[in-house]
């Protein structure tokens, strides 16, 4: 079947501020317009006035190869595809329908590199279509309704780091002071010989962004001292909230403090939506600290193709260099 298909470059100010196709925060219009202006654009399929698939991309060009890729500090894109009706055999029929049109509706480019999201869970379509998939993994507090119950299903560990900030005077702040947070940001990637992988502008342009559509929460924490100690960034819809962003003084880790401002941050979010998404890591140490509070794992993928030769040639060349590192 021959679907409707739009393909367009989106400018701000040109469509609607938000819209109801989505599957997380990442997707909507003004969030790609604070992380990727002017480089976003979207598919759309529709059956008359119902629209049935949408799919934002990030396009780039860079060294001479056009890529699509993922902003920064954006977890996911991928498609959003209407809730199916019908006995499953017909839903999958579906959906390879409108996956396939997709994948033929999309732009030419060197390179294409998406994160879904994890309701997403069947990529058949893009498997045969020559794409590759990796495996990453977030963990996620699926019901806020009863914290009693988010707080007994935390590790013994992660309880007895919030009560030892709270016995040594470390406050929680939730605060707009978004100048604090970026420079205890900034503190984590120094520690580990890294630069900030994005600039103090592009994190508060996202800040405005959100703190528009009351999408944010930032928490300070600070010692008896009155010194601050962590910071978190954390963004919601009435689907979720999410731990975007953290960052601390590594002069002062050990005290707790991390683990209290993510538990507040789990309190607000009981009030405001309905789950709390850790954004996950493959790092195993990071990994171990999110897993502890109690969320359940969740699988998503992230999808790619390398379509022209330079660019393999490029892709070789890294990975060849990577294990020459690693040897």
């Amino acid at each position: 079947m021959a679907w409707p298909v739009e393909r367009k470059t989106v400018e701000s100010g040109h469509r609607m501020d938000s819209v109801p196709y989505v599957n997380a925060i990442f997707q909507q219009p003004w969030w790609l317009d604070a992380v990727a202006p002017g480089q976003w654009h979207e598919i759309v399929i529709r059956k008359g006035q119902e629209t049935l698939l949408r799919f934002p991309y990030v396009t780039e060009k860079k060294n001479g190869f056009t890529t699509s890729c993922m902003p920064p500090v954006t977890q996911t894109l991928g498609p959003w595809l209407r809730p199916p009706d019908g006995k499953p055999s017909s839903r999958i029929s579906l959906q390879k329908e409108l996956m396939s049109e997709l994948i033929r509706s999309l732009p030419p480019c060197d390179s294409f590199y998406q994160r879904f999201h994890y309701s997403i869970t069947n990529w058949l379509p893009f498997y045969w279509n020559g794409f590759m998939q990796t495996t990453r993994y977030t963990y996620v507090i699926e019901d806020l309704s009863n914290l009693d119950v988010v707080w007994a299903g935390m590790k013994a560990n992660i309880r007895n780091k919030i009560r030892k900030a709270e016995k040594s005077g470390v406050r929680v702040a939730d605060t707009d002071d978004i100048e604090t947070f970026i420079d205890l940001n900034e503190m984590t990637f120094r520690r580990q010989g890294l630069a900030l992988p994005f600039s103090r502008d592009f994190v508060r342009r996202l800040n405005r962004a959100c703190a528009k559509r009351g999408a944010r929460k930032i928490y300070i924490t600070y010692g008896p001292d009155g010194r601050p100690q962590t910071g978190l960034f954390c963004v919601y819809d009435r689907h979720s909230m999410y731990n975007l962003l953290q960052g601390g003084d590594p002069a002062l880790r050990g005290s707790g403090a991390n683990a209290l401002a993510m538990w507040e941050s789990i309190k607000f979010a009981s009030g405001a939506t309905r789950a709390y998404d850790f954004e996950g890591s493959m790092i195993e140490p990071i990994e171990e600290f999110f897993h502890s509070f109690g969320g359940v794992q969740k699988p998503y993928f992230e999808i790619s193709k390398v379509s022209s030769r330079g660019m393999k040639i490029r892709h070789h060349g890294r990975e060849l260099l990577r294990l020459l590192i690693n040897r």
